[in-house]
């Protein structure tokens, strides 16, 4: 069980983050100290909760792009409902937005499953889609910190154990769909999927409605860290994580997650995540512009991409030579 949680891909990226944290503590120390990297896995755990997500989507041969536009659509709703009922209680505002969410993603799920339309396609329309949802119910314009109540904006920030609960809930992901992927029918499923869907149909799978509950949880997360993203920034307006779905697919492919499906790890969509947050976060400390972070991550999807398939080539020699030596 341990060897399948950490495979070598995982751990050569954990080396790495080591190693990228120790290149930038030898000329700033106080990057490594313990209360700094909390902050750095604070400031990184809307990503982490997308890539999670981003990962069981991928695993089933499918891609979300409509994530950002998830999480924007959400977070300007639940503010909204924020602004006009302010005494709303943050449970209900948490149960709204995770079922807003997954509404959108059941959507995109709905029309891979029963109109067959490819994945990429699916959700380069809805993400245009939800964006402009957003203009249309806020004509354009923001809500802001002072529109929004204490206590919708207190819930990302609370601390336990010294961790803020913005914090706790991307581990809670972490743990749940650890087990989620690794013990349940749903989890076997998206891997069997996107390893052969051939196969997998002979097997009494429904590849469709295993892609459906893949986009559904996907969205799930995606509405969820809309409600963390807009009270923890105190503002929501219609560009709000514009672009940031290449930034939740460069997690996942850095992480070790396969593009070509059934090929991946909830550990691996973390570290992921975790070596893009530590890079932006180092970027402003080492004099680096900002504007280099969509660069960086797109130069980081290439190279993840090209590790993977020559992983994969070299894995297929493996398979013809033992094939030639049976015979």
């Amino acid at each position: 069980m341990l060897q399948r949680l950490i495979t070598s891909r995982e751990a050569l990226l954990l080396g790495a983050i080591a190693v990228l944290l120790a290149l930038i503590a030898t000329r700033f120390p106080g990057y490594v100290a313990p209360s700094n990297l909390a902050d750095v896995f604070n400031d990184t755990s809307p990503l982490i909760l997308l890539a999670i997500g981003q990962m069981i989507v991928i695993l089933t041969k499918c891609i979300d792009l409509s994530v950002a536009a998830n999480l924007a659509l959400t977070g300007m709703v639940v503010s909204m409902i924020n602004v006009a009922l302010p005494g709303l209680p943050v449970a209900v505002i948490l149960v709204v937005a995770v079922t807003l969410g997954a509404v959108m993603g059941m959507f995109n799920g709905i029309l891979v499953w029963k109109l067959d339309i490819p994945p990429i396609v699916v959700t380069l329309g809805t993400m245009t889609i939800f964006r402009g949802i957003i203009f249309l119910i806020s004509d354009g314009k923001w809500v802001n910190s002072h529109e929004m109540s204490p206590s919708f904006k207190a819930f990302p920030r609370a601390e336990f154990l010294g961790l803020p609960m913005l914090s706790w809930t991307a581990i809670l992901a972490v743990i749940l769909f650890t087990v989620v992927m690794s013990r349940t029918t749903l989890g076997r499923a998206a891997y069997a999927v996107g390893g052969n869907p051939h196969a997998a149909t002979y097997t009494g799978i429904d590849v469709g409605r295993t892609q459906f509950w893949a986009f559904t949880i996907s969205g799930a997360l995606a509405g969820l860290t809309g409600y963390l993203w807009v009270s923890r920034y105190a503002v929501a307006y219609v560009d709000i994580a514009g672009g940031f779905e290449l930034d939740v697919v460069a997690a996942c492919v850095i992480g070790g997650i396969s593009i070509a499906g059934g090929i991946g790890s909830v550990g691996g969509a973390l570290l992921g995540a975790l070596f893009l947050g530590v890079i932006k976060n180092a970027l402003p400390v080492i004099n680096v512009s900002p504007f280099w972070q969509l660069a960086i991550s797109g130069g980081a999807i290439i190279i993840a991409v090209a590790v993977n398939a020559r992983a994969s080539q070299t894995k297929g020699r493996i398979i013809l030579k033992s094939a030639e030596h049976a015979t």
